[in-house]
């Protein structure tokens, strides 16, 4: 048998029971409240842990051995099956009454891509909605960030033989760095960073939110996800200082978690010369500095007129004009998805930008979506290789990162990446176009769902949502997060039919 069936069913089991336990919380926190829908939550995390312990008590049955192959099928499945559990609660509480609606949320929300249909075609507004289901989505948020595979071989190291094919498999990036030979231990100290920051945050937050909210933003912050517990997203509260604080950790939350792992361990220096860091940093800047003046009203008269020019008319003040534009630009860049302004009214050098930074995404090893960096670095040094390969043919010209030689294979791995990328969004507008949707907002649906952004461009700008999408549409935009989220390889090769030939 091409798969180990036995030990992708226990190892799926044990993630099945992990979510049950998570759904214990919401159901308190229902409780706390006084919100009637608590049994929702209950009845879903009692089928789950049942499910989990039949799976668990079954190992004596099970080769839980792990090869590479059966990585990839239990990673795949477990974001599909968890996904499919987790949207339970939304139609047994009567939140809405489409599966389709609770699976695309779900989704969403695990993958860390921040689209919502509520708000929209008759669904209830995201204040109208109960606390339990607001926190389920940041916490769905938040547990997808670092990635469900990694917290459970964190938490629970006897997946042990194996966990490196899952660890592999999941991990955002080019390649899994390992901070230690173990790697339970090493998805351990990850998470521990990820709790850290995540309670700094909040203790940031609290001075302006009330604890609800400023544990919702936290876990939308830290997981780049962009789920907020208002209408208006963060721009609802108006505050500069909440942006600021958001800003910052967005940024943080774009940052290799291993970075930030050797600068707590004082090695300082290897974060400050780290290549893809300095070209992360040298993005968001850009893109900062080219919208706060784009965006100011006094810079704003050298600019082209454009279509919107009555409706929107700068922001007088540079500071202002800052917040703003840094706030976007670390939002779309590490692909968390909040918003403080509609910037779709922005002069079109803005929005250019920021439709570049949709091809961004945060670094390797963050919690970002998108490319990463590190495969736009790889990418330029490849060319302005081949380049000098054209003028010194017998020349040996290796490709470095961080002063050390790229070996093919990852260099092979990044331009596959690229390719499959590409078609995946040509592919995805195209079928979002046969489904009636204009060209504008089936491109921007398709790049969106794929970086797990979550607002795009046309019909689905940051002040939309994606309800009025056909159910079709909504189920192809969730298969397109998934596949974005576990770096398109894990997804498609499920499809490649060698994959299933011995």
């Amino acid at each position: 048998m091409v798969l180990n069936l036995r030990a992708v069913f226990y190892t799926l089991g044990i993630l099945v029971f992990f979510l049950g336990v998570a759904l214990v919380i919401p159901m308190f926190v229902a409780f706390y409240y006084g919100e009637p829908e608590w049994w929702a939550f209950g009845l879903t995390a009692l089928l789950s842990l049942l499910v989990g312990a039949v799976s668990w008590y079954s190992k004596s049955k099970a080769n839980k051995e792990l090869q590479i192959r059966d990585g990839f099928a239990v990673v795949a499945l477990a974001w599909l099956v968890l996904s499919v559990i987790g949207a339970l609660p939304f139609v047994l509480g009567g939140v809405l009454d489409s599966f389709t609606d609770a699976f695309f949320e779900t989704m969403s929300a695990f993958t860390t891509t921040g689209a919502t249909i509520f708000g929209g075609a008759g669904n209830m507004d995201i204040e109208s909605m109960p606390h339990a289901f607001l926190f389920w989505r940041s916490l769905a948020h938040w547990m997808g960030g670092m990635g469900i595979i990694v917290l459970t071989l964190a938490i629970l190291p006897l997946l042990g033989v194996g966990g490196m094919q899952l660890f592999k498999a999941e991990v955002p990036g080019p390649s899994a760095d390992k901070l230690t030979p173990r790697v339970q231990e090493t998805a351990k100290r990850l998470w521990l960073i990820y709790v850290g920051i995540t309670i700094v945050e909040i203790l940031f937050l609290l001075p302006a939110m009330s604890p609800f909210d400023a544990v919702n933003h936290a876990f939308a912050t830290m997981a780049t996800g962009g789920f907020s517990t208002k209408n208006g997203s963060v721009g609802q509260f108006n505050s500069a200082y909440i942006d600021w604080v958001i800003t910052v950790f967005m940024f943080l939350a774009g940052v290799n978690f291993a970075l930030h792992y050797r600068l707590l361990r004082g090695k300082t220096i290897t974060v400050l010369k780290d290549t893809e860091f300095h070209v992360y940093t040298g993005i968001m800047l850009v893109a900062t500095v080219i919208i706060t003046f784009s965006i100011w009203t006094p810079s704003m008269q050298y600019l082209p007129d454009f279509q919107v020019e009555g409706v929107f008319s700068g922001y007088a003040s540079i500071a202002e004009a800052l917040r703003y534009g840094a706030f976007q630009a670390a939002s779309i860049i590490t692909t968390t998805g909040f918003g403080t302004t509609d910037y779709e009214i922005w002069p079109p050098v803005a929005i250019g930008i920021l439709f570049l930074c949709f091809y961004i995404g945060g670094m390797a090893g963050s919690t970002g979506g998108g490319v990463k960096v590190v495969r736009h670095v790889l990418m330029f040094k490849n060319s302005f290789k081949e380049i000098k390969q054209l003028i010194h043919p017998q020349a040996v010209i290796p490709v470095r990162l961080n002063n050390r030689v790229v070996s093919q294979d990852v260099m092979k791995n990044v331009l596959s990446f690229i390719v499959l990328y590409l078609g995946i969004i040509g592919v995805g507008t195209l079928t979002m176009t046969f489904l009636g949707l204009d060209i504008l907002t089936s491109f921007g649906a398709t790049l969106s769902s794929v970086g797990n952004i979550g607002p795009a461009f046309g019909t689905l700008g940051p002040s939309e949502n994606y309800a009025h999408l056909p159910a079709v549409g909504k189920w192809v935009l969730s298969f397109l997060m998934m596949a974005g989220r576990l770096e398109i390889f894990t997804v498609v090769i499920l499809f490649v039919p060698a994959f299933w030939k011995r």
